[in-house]
């Protein structure tokens, strides 16, 4: 893997290729952002959305966590990072679809399925723990049926985060409101790391299909 020092290398060869060959995208981009689509995925290294669904600057905008959750609406004190990403993207880009992205492989729905990080301090492993709290709700069932280990079981809370993620954003009141009218869609996707195949949620079924 890289270093930072190596990835300034990249960026040398960034701006001495695509920089320079896409010099009229950037041109456009320095005057402002339109993208369409905003995609909320997992932190994990392995699932960069720009390249999962191979596009430019510009297209695509995106916020990254673990886990790939979106908290429920409130209107408590703090600091709420995913929502202000996703009031921006909905009521001022006004961006036309929200996909929320999971994934195969990912340690933090391990984490809420095993409930191995429960208990330690804030620093240690307390604010993963505290985050994945969204999903104990939908982990009972699946640990009563699928156990807390083993692929089955950990496939199974990693397409149920993308659901749950869904449904909180559906306590937005922008979200209700422009989903209500038709100028806003939300969609579900799973990408399997081990296949590189990226599944699509039909929520009338409630099963994730290949997309085609």
């Amino acid at each position: 893997m890289k270093t930072f020092d190596e990835m300034i290398d990249g960026y040398g060869r960034f701006r001495s290729g695509d920089w320079k060959r896409q010099h009229e995208r950037w041109e456009q981009l320095k005057e402002g952002q339109s993208p369409q689509v905003m995609v909320i995925a997992c932190s994990d290294s392995r699932v960069d959305p720009a390249q999962i669904f191979d596009v430019d600057p510009g297209e695509i905008f995106v916020v990254r966590n673990v886990a790939a959750l979106v908290p429920p609406f409130e209107t408590t004190p703090g600091q709420h990072g995913v929502s202000a990403a996703l009031e921006f993207a909905v009521q001022f880009l006004k961006v036309r679809e929200v996909v929320v992205m999971g994934h195969g492989m990912c340690g933090g729905c391990q984490a809420a399925l095993t409930q191995n990080l429960h208990g330690n301090r804030l620093g240690e492993g307390g604010f993963v723990a505290h985050w994945i709290d969204m999903l104990d709700d939908v982990r009972e069932p699946i640990a009563a049926e699928k156990g807390t280990v083993g692929r089955d079981a950990e496939r199974a809370m990693e397409m149920a985060a993308v659901k749950v993620s869904l449904a909180n954003l559906r306590t937005f009141p922008c979200v209700q409101e422009k989903e209500a009218d038709g100028s806003l869609r939300l969609r579900g996707a799973y990408f399997a790391i081990s296949d590189g195949v990226l599944h699509l949620l039909d929520e009338r079924r409630g099963e994730f299909l290949p997309a085609s």
